[in-house]
């Protein structure tokens, strides 16, 4: 999941592996084993990512902000294996997490 989500923030910035490679201090073979889930980065190369996405660590992780013990998972997590996408086939694993995210937040400002 923290190579995904890597690879979403380097492609949001434009950038090539390279390029961040050289901003983390690590190889651009480094990058593409995390990208690819076939390493993990250690604590120091997560911080430097969160610094310079200016995200938090937890983000980078896939942790919530914040812990809601409000939001029925069972029952998000059941419609979303019901969603399909645009073209109707079923959502893909990193799409459904993110529809996961935004109608967790939805359902958690929603009181």
């Amino acid at each position: 999941m923290i190579g995904q989500t890597i690879r979403d923030l380097r492609k949001l910035k434009k950038m090539s592996q390279s390029e961040l490679a050289k901003v983390v201090g690590v190889s651009q073979t480094t990058v593409t084993a995390w990208e690819t889930g076939k390493a993990e980065p250690s604590s120091s190369a997560i911080s430097s990512l969160a610094d310079y996405f200016n995200v938090t660590t937890d983000y980078l992780l896939g942790r919530p902000e914040k812990k809601d013990d409000n939001v029925d998972y069972v029952a998000l997590d059941k419609a979303l294996d019901n969603a399909r996408s645009f073209d109707g086939e079923p959502m893909d694993d990193h799409d459904r997490e993110i529809l996961r995210g935004i109608l967790k937040g939805y359902f958690t400002t929603k009181k």
